[in-house]
């Protein structure tokens, strides 16, 4: 097997600009430390897996690097007044990558979205991003109803009730279009023989060894000069676990890209201000923006729970002291090398569409005030207030043992709780843990998004509400931002919420992240954005 692998590798080498016979072909490389799961859409839920369908596959809309949806498949859209019907007009020269399962020059039609949808949200599938249809008409087999072809070319999509962000919802790599007939013959396999429409295809795959893909020739998008995309000839993408010695891999020069900060070099890359270290000035280029993650600390905000019977936290002064008690800034200084922005505000991160500050109504450190709350909390000093159990990952100790040493110098004494991964995020859906660690990373560009966590119809274990809180204005504001259609109003109405949820303090927000990527310097065209997609399409490499 080691011998297969090594000529697999070798075979890769010769894809690029390596050797003198494809002197001309251009290979962009980059690694995935968790690896890729499936290459199926129905099952991108994450970021390895979403950047490697997003190579292979289109959907109606995809986003632009300021989050608006913009055409794909789909040329253009009506929506009605009431924000129910959305009317798609498709492209009419778009085709499924060649395969032997299909017909010559197989064109995408409408009826192609009808089946792809239904195909999510079949319980058979089991795709974890069937919710995305939930506001879509459907009948009691959970059918998608309210998905119809009127024509080849013509798509109309019927919600049960309004959902303003919708169309930018059905840009995740979930709504992608896939062929029935490849589907249907391989079955679960086709998670290891993708067909699609996007700017390359599939090639090869040696699973935690290296995926590799092909130019699309026959993709449907053009440059602004007429120039059919995208330029890359192949794309490699190696499957190494550790971070450190991927790092030294690209430092060599044999990856373009290293995306994320880890603890194994952030120390050798940036100072604690979140410049690049002088030694590495110039041999590649760093670039940051800001990432549509909240990391934050969740609260039990039900009292009826045992585990809450008598708990201090019920108490609204002493979440609120907890969030006073520490400074996030000297923390991302530190923890971090400033590789993300603290978390002041609401729950909302920057780079959301419609993102303001929240100077009002946010928590910055300020441990006056989290004593004078403790006081009134009939705590003064921290007397007689009971040890509190904050309960973590390995990934966040050190955030986590940070806060504890700032809270207990005034007066509150916490206890760090290291879970496995896999458990704490059983654990926090089942509301077994009081005081957790928590992320959320953005599923689609809204600020309603990051508000579902605090809708009470919401709860966990069938919703993101992993806290329980339940506020009815909130509630109220929350309804009436469905149903408005004007997005300056209901960013009005985004402030609101958050404002609301957090002067009730149900979570201690911590920071929201960065997207940081190292790219070599041959390396032009790569663009960023919020949701930290990969779109290689209009890269080049320059040598």
């Amino acid at each position: 097997m080691r011998h297969i692998i090594y000529a697999f590798v070798i075979l890769l080498a010769g894809c690029g600009n390596v050797n003198k016979n494809n002197s001309d072909k251009t290979v962009f490389r980059y690694n995935e430390a968790f690896g890729i799961t499936s290459l199926d859409p129905a099952f991108s839920n994450n970021q390895s897996n979403i950047w490697a369908c997003n190579h292979l596959f289109n959907g109606l809309v995809q986003l632009d690097d300021q989050l608006n949806a913009k055409p794909a498949i789909a040329k253009s859209w009506e929506i009605s007044s009431d924000g129910k019907n959305y009317l798609f007009h498709l492209r009419e020269d778009v085709y499924f990558q060649k395969d032997t399962l299909l017909n010559p020059n197989r064109k995408v039609i409408a009826s192609d979205f009808v089946y792809s949808f239904n195909r999510v949200t079949n319980e058979k599938t089991a795709s974890p991003g069937s919710w995305i249809f939930n506001f879509v008409k459907k009948d009691s087999s959970n059918v998608l109803t309210g998905v119809k072809a009127i024509n080849d070319s013509t798509l109309e999509i019927n919600l049960s009730t309004p959902f303003p962000p919708f169309i930018g919802l059905l840009s995740a790599a979930y709504c992608s279009v896939v062929p029935h007939e490849v589907v249907e013959f391989y079955g679960k396999d086709f998670r290891k023989h993708p067909i699609g429409t996007g700017p390359f295809k599939f090639d090869r795959w040696i699973e935690r060894t290296a995926l590799v893909l092909h130019k699309n020739e026959n993709y449907f998008e053009f440059d602004s000069a007429g120039k059919r995309l995208p330029y890359l000839d192949a794309v490699m993408i190696s499957f190494i676990n550790d971070k450190q010695s991927a790092f030294l891999e690209f430092l060599k020069g044999k990856l373009d890209l290293i995306s994320g900060l880890d603890a194994g070099f952030k120390d050798d890359l940036l100072t604690p201000g979140g410049k690049m270290r002088a030694k590495y000035t110039g041999r590649f280029k760093m670039e940051t923006a800001p990432y549509l993650n909240t990391e934050y600390l969740g609260f039990i905000m039900d009292p009826s729970l045992e585990s809450m019977k008598g708990n201090p936290l019920n108490n609204i002064k002493i979440r609120q002291a907890i969030s006073y008690g520490f400074d996030r800034k000297k923390m991302i200084a530190y923890l971090r090398n400033s590789m993300a922005t603290p978390g002041t505000g609401g729950i909302i991160p920057p780079g959301t569409p419609g993102f303001t500050n929240a100077e009002t109504y946010g928590y910055n450190y300020n441990p006056e005030l989290a004593k004078k709350l403790l006081a009134e909390a009939g705590y003064p000093n921290g007397k007689g207030l009971p040890t509190i159990t904050m309960s973590t990952t390995s990934s966040y100790q050190d955030l986590c043992e940070y806060i504890q040493g700032q809270l207990s110098e005034i007066g509150i004494k916490v206890n760090v709780e290291i879970n496995q991964s896999a458990q704490h995020r059983q654990m926090v859906a089942k509301q077994q843990l009081v005081w957790f660690r928590a992320s959320w990373i953005a599923d689609y560009a809204d600020g309603e998004n990051y508000l579902s966590l605090f809708y009470s119809k919401n709860k966990a274990p069938a919703g993101p509400n992993y806290t329980h809180y339940s506020n009815r204005h909130f509630d109220e504001l929350y309804e009436q931002s469905l149903l408005t259609q004007n997005d300056s109003m209901r960013q009005e109405l985004y402030r609101a919420m958050d404002e609301t949820a957090m002067k009730d303090a149900p979570v201690v927000v911590l920071y929201y992240d960065r997207v940081l990527r190292l790219v070599q310097n041959k390396v032009s065209g790569l663009t960023m954005n919020p949701l930290n997609l990969l779109n290689l399409k209009t890269v080049k490499i320059n040598n």
